[in-house]
């Protein structure tokens, strides 16, 4: 008998009809003798719902009262799974995040996860129930309801398989799969069967959608098998397996591309070359709690440096703003951004073994006229920064050029 975590996004119980579906899938997938924990996020579009309500109230808003608040969304949905499995026949026990005692510290919207009493839990498995979970959800020491933020109900789940110690942890979404690009953007993009947790914690850092980094850190952490699975498909699937690197598994040399709209780049140029500029250029931006991606710095002959980083481009306005400034303290000759660009980057623990796989990226780009505005490298990722409206042309020609395109059937 295989102990299965399951989660469900809040477009798989957006309506009552999609909750009966999970309700159907959930019980299949007892029938062939698994014991399950289901858990589940907000119904589609509940949680913007209740914070609209919390603003109508007051803008400055409690986070401690905020938690209280969103928490109510999920709890919402377990109720109606529990009704709709015992509809159906089905022995099946909700939790909320408190029930369970899932101990988390006391941050109050991304809160972390400390502990989980998986006593109660055990007890009512071993007795035959189906097992709803909250998901999004914990409670601090003095027992304070708090939120764990985004990809919240992700990382319930894979923290629920690893105190389990579950067989596997399934994430059902509105998608079938890992794919090695966004479809939308390359139709050619495949489904992978498999893809290690390295791999996936590179493509989600990067741009994918699909997983939560946390999530991903705490499945790679505990070796919780990962699967990402459709919950709009009719019947089974395999989705694709997130998984520790295998030794006997020939791996493809790249095994995806990610890419990330969000990015925006700072210049600032001929400023003095001297220990700690760095700092002196980055400490402001890190300290107005902006998150700094990419950098380059680049040394003239004259003793001068230029440095270029990017940022969120959410952040781009204050950042420049600040640097502005400190282009003024530091005397430098010229401060620009840019923030019309986009991030692509090649993921695959192949590059590991393999050689010249940046050349043929550069050339691949070239070939198409692509400038290259930036490089960042690790042991199994190529990142390059171009200009945002050669995005679609850059993502289909390395594609092509790493043999990732799906065959013609």
């Amino acid at each position: 008998m295989a102990l299965i975590v399951q989660k469900y996004g809040g477009t798989s119980v957006g309506t009552i009809e999609r909750i009966h579906a999970v309700a159907e899938r959930v019980i299949a997938t007892r029938d062939k003798g698994n014991q399950l924990v289901v858990v589940v996020s907000a119904m589609s579009g509940e949680t913007n719902r209740l914070i609209s309500l919390a603003n109508q109230i007051d803008t400055r808003l409690s986070l401690r009262e905020m938690d209280v608040l969103v928490s109510t969304g999920e709890q919402t949905t377990i109720a109606l799974l529990s009704m709709a499995l015992h509809a159906k026949g089905a022995d099946a026990k909700s939790y909320t995040g408190a029930q369970i005692k899932m101990l988390t510290d006391s941050v109050h919207s991304k809160a972390r996860i400390k502990d989980i009493q998986c006593g109660n839990m055990q007890a009512d498995l071993a007795a035959g129930n189906i097992i709803v979970v909250a998901g999004f959800q914990g409670v601090d020491e003095q027992g304070n309801i708090t939120t764990l933020g985004r990809g919240g109900s992700d990382t319930t789940a894979v923290a629920m398989a690893a105190a389990l110690k579950a067989d596997e942890c399934q994430i059902y979404t509105d998608v079938d799969g890992v794919y090695t690009t966004d479809p939308r953007v390359e139709p050619k993009a495949r489904k992978l069967d498999r893809i290690t947790f390295e791999e996936m914690l590179e493509m989600a850092s990067l741009g994918s959608k699909v997983l939560q980094i946390r999530s991903v850190e705490f499945a790679g952490k505990y070796n919780v098998p990962l699967r990402v699975l459709s919950s709009f498909e009719d019947g089974e699937g395999v989705g694709t397996l997130i998984t520790t690197e295998d030794e006997e598994m020939e791996q493809a040399v790249i095994s995806g591309i990610a890419f990330n709209r969000d990015e925006a780049q700072l210049t600032i140029s001929g400023v003095p070359d001297k220990p700690g500029v760095a700092s002196d250029i980055l400490g402001p931006v890190t300290e107005a709690n902006i998150e700094i991606d990419m950098i380059v710095q680049n040394v003239g002959e004259d003793g001068t440096t230029d440095f270029t980083f990017t940022v969120h481009r959410n952040d781009y306005d204050k950042a420049l703003a600040l640097l502005e400034k400190t282009g003024k303290k530091l005397g430098a000759k010229k401060v620009k951004g840019n923030d019309a660009i986009v991030k692509i980057s090649l993921v695959g623990v192949g590059m590991r073994s393999h050689a010249g796989i940046a050349s043929s990226m550069f050339a691949a780009l070239a070939r198409e006229a692509i400038n290259i505005l930036m490089i960042s490298t690790s042991e199994i990722k190529i990142s390059v920064v171009v200009d945002e409206k050669y995005l679609e042309l850059g993502v289909r020609t390395l594609h092509s050029e790493f043999d990732l395109d799906q065959e013609a059937v």
